[in-house]
């Protein structure tokens, strides 16, 4: 699972995260729509585009990007991609955009050509290790404490989240929906994981309401079986992508509704509309 992919879902879950990680009151977040529109000349979607539900020009747009690896032509990409969005979409809402970083090391350092954006407060960075954490944080970021987290708390904490949801989340479908999102959290934090490290980090109970156990199951991982029945698998999802394309699903969408890396689903997207 790549971050960009998780943080896509932990934005979509939890829109009032960005305003959390920037500092700023939550509550924000109830004036926004979170979106993801695509870039179309640049074949590309944001990790998190954040539009005001009303047309209300005094409110910001917000453009994420969240970082786990560096690159040295981070901000020269994101940038251009801000741009040529404006320039596709011609919004009359001023924007901000905000660069979220694992750690401080990944932050190539804004070059000297766009030290405008930052002069006017355009640029907002987020060093996620470096946050301070409130005595008791949201569910958002709690997750997002655990992404960042060292291994050895990771059973800690996604029991402390676990509990949270059941406590603070009246609606069963949105609970179990937070419960799958700390799951797929784990397993792109551990993915050597075992099936008796699902069952001491989740609780056996917990984690046969989950996606990932019925979808193991129902493939015969958890008796055994061979990978090729996975392979198999993984195909009638891809045969499937067309179909989702043509009523209206996004790329991103359609790979987490999946399970797949965005990338991959994005490669048959672009291969039917070249066909």
């Amino acid at each position: 699972m790549r971050t960009d992919t998780l943080f896509y879902k932990l934005f979509q879950t939890f829109p009032q995260l960005l305003f959390e990680v920037m500092g700023e009151t939550p509550e924000q977040a109830t004036a926004y729509q979170f979106s993801s529109r695509e870039i179309k000349e640049l074949a590309r979607r944001f990790d998190g585009l954040f539009l005001p539900k009303e047309k209300e020009t005094a409110l910001l747009i917000y453009f994420v990007e969240v970082q786990f690896q560096f690159k040295s032509d981070f901000y020269w990409r994101f940038f251009t991609e801000i741009f040529v969005y404006l320039g596709q979409y011609k919004p009359n809402n001023d924007w901000c955009a905000v660069a979220v970083f694992a750690t401080r090391s990944l932050d190539p350092g804004l070059p000297n050509q766009y030290r405008g954006l930052v002069m006017s407060n355009q640029v907002k960075v987020v060093y996620l290790d470096e946050l301070e954490m409130p005595a008791e944080p949201s569910l958002g970021l709690g997750m997002v404490e655990l992404i960042v987290g060292s291994r050895d708390k990771a059973i800690a904490q996604t029991n402390q989240l676990l509990q949270q949801a059941k406590q603070e989340l009246d609606d069963a479908a949105f609970q179990l929906k937070v419960i799958e999102l700390i799951e797929t959290v784990i397993l792109y934090k551990f993915t050597e994981l075992t099936r008796e490290e699902l069952e001491a980090m989740f609780g056996l109970e917990d984690l046969k309401q989950t996606r990932f156990y019925q979808q193991a199951k129902e493939e015969g991982k958890l008796e055994g079986k061979e990978e090729g029945k996975e392979e198999g698998k993984r195909e009638g999802k891809l045969e499937s992508v067309p179909g989702l394309l043509a009523i209206g699903l996004s790329v991103e969408e359609i790979a987490i509704a999946l399970g797949l890396d965005v990338e991959i689903v994005r490669q048959v997207a672009q291969g039917q509309s070249n066909s």
